[in-house]
């Protein structure tokens, strides 16, 4: 039995509190669990029981075997000389803390069927273990759980922004560049992405924010896009040596370094998910006179917000994908589905960061809602879900599944999960619905 399970046990009171006694038969009664310690040092911190009549206040230690608390070593560790109940599922022995005094042992006594139901769990072959028993959940309960983990999915990305943002000194603008530019990328080309705005500071394209031109001149020559040979017939090509120039005046003007053209991936995209289109609709978000984060966190709708996002390359882009090469023309805006993508993973977590930071509740609630209003995401671990029967009504609800998904299913951590907690909770009810299903 794995200590964890005990832990779960105890701290949601599932055991038979008439079985907990003394040496001497006095009945145990439990005021308060304690608060769960996930550190160094005993598992519950705070706990009160009663003995008798009298009250004790202290620690809990929980293990599999009593003699796990000298294997341990806190026999001769002094953190663990205020616990006042050592819990075990089994007791093969006494034990005695540091100073030589005898620990109260008890044993839990509980119903097999919890334990039953956690072993099914964690041993099921699918990524989702719960996904035949979801549906016997009270639908808000679950709803009430996904809120929990989209704020936690969150708060996991502001460490990384939390960073970013110290690096640069706090500006604001500089971070969201940096953000923004990653997931640009769009995986294939997040690397290269990264590299450039690593290469060229925001502070220099906000002093040219007013010319598209110079911006898109900026981007490709650091991007390496205008090194000579990279581009079949590019010299040929008016545009393209206009920006050559212009990339001169400014890279001398500024110490501006390229990085490699050849690190850009183009073989197995869509034409118009090319780092070369891509890369123009990035200078139309960054040409805004203010500030493009300072837009954002000015957005009061979401409609605000996605028209921040929702950029076309420049004209030159209408009938070309690659410098030096005509096309059939069409004009390329980002697109919705790349547009969602953007909101998703970089404007909208750097608004509810800024409100973090800044002490703006309002901030943050209204990067609640804009999370709320993005259309659900569509993939592998939103289809598992799907196949579970949980239905998806916006990103909010997409971004808390794969919260679940990635670091509670996956690892395992039922008993952390209020879903799986609660399922094992019901444990002897579970198991019977399951013999119902299974008899002829």
């Amino acid at each position: 039995m794995k200590e964890e399970f005990l832990h779960y046990l105890w701290k949601y009171s599932l055991y038979d509190a008439d079985s907990l006694c003394d040496n001497s038969g006095n009945k145990i009664i439990v005021l308060c669990p304690g608060e769960y310690n996930r550190d160094s040092g005993p598992d519950f911190f705070n706990a009160r029981i009663n003995i008798g009549g009298i009250e004790w206040a202290g620690n809990v230690e929980i293990h599999t075997l009593s003699s796990h608390f000298d294997n341990h070593g806190h026999n001769r560790d002094h953190a663990f000389d205020n616990v006042i109940l050592h819990v075990v599922a089994g007791n093969d022995r006494k034990v005695f803390n540091a100073n030589g005094q005898e620990l109260l042992t008890v044993s839990l006594s509980f119903d097999n069927a919890l334990y039953e139901t956690y072993l099914d769990l964690v041993n099921n072959p699918s990524v989702i273990a719960c996904q035949d028993e979801i549906d016997k959940l009270d639908r808000f309960y679950v709803r009430h759980w996904l809120h929990s983990l989209v704020i936690e999915r969150l708060q996991e990305k502001s460490d990384s922004i939390i960073k970013i943002l110290s690096e640069t000194g706090n500006d604001w603008e500089e971070t969201f560049y940096r953000i923004l530019s990653r997931y640009f990328g769009f995986r294939v080309n997040t690397e290269p992405f990264e590299m450039l705005a690593s290469a060229i500071p925001f502070k220099v394209i906000r002093k040219h924010s007013d010319n598209r031109f110079q911006v898109e001149a900026l981007l490709f020559g650091t991007a390496g896009m205008l090194e000579e040979g990279l581009f079949k017939d590019a010299l040929a090509d008016d545009y393209y040596r206009d920006l050559v120039r212009e990339y001169r005046i400014l890279s001398t003007k500024y110490s501006l370094k390229p990085i490699h053209g050849w690190i850009w991936k183009f073989s197995r995209l869509r034409p118009v998910n090319f780092p070369t289109i891509r890369i123009s609709q990035l200078s139309g978000m960054l040409s805004v006179a203010g500030g493009l984060f300072s837009k954002a966190i000015e957005a009061g709708r979401i409609q605000h917000l996605r028209d921040l996002f929702d950029a076309a390359a420049s004209e030159y882009w209408d009938d070309h994908y690659i410098f030096g090469k005509k096309s059939r023309r069409i004009t390329k805006h980002t697109g919705s589905q790349a547009t969602d993508i953007l909101l998703i993973n970089a404007a909208i977590p750097a608004i509810f960061v800024y409100g973090r930071v800044r002490d703006l509740p309002e901030v943050c609630e209204r990067a609640l809602s804009f999370l709320e209003n993005v259309r659900p995401e569509k993939n592998k671990i939103t289809t598992e879900w799907k196949n579970a029967g949980i239905d998806t009504e916006s990103a909010f609800c997409t971004q808390a599944l794969i919260q679940l998904r990635n670091e509670y299913c996956k690892k395992r951590r039922c008993l952390e999960c209020r879903i799986g907690s609660k399922l094992i909770s019901m444990g002897k009810r579970l198991k019977d619905q399951r013999d119902l299903m299974l008899e002829p």
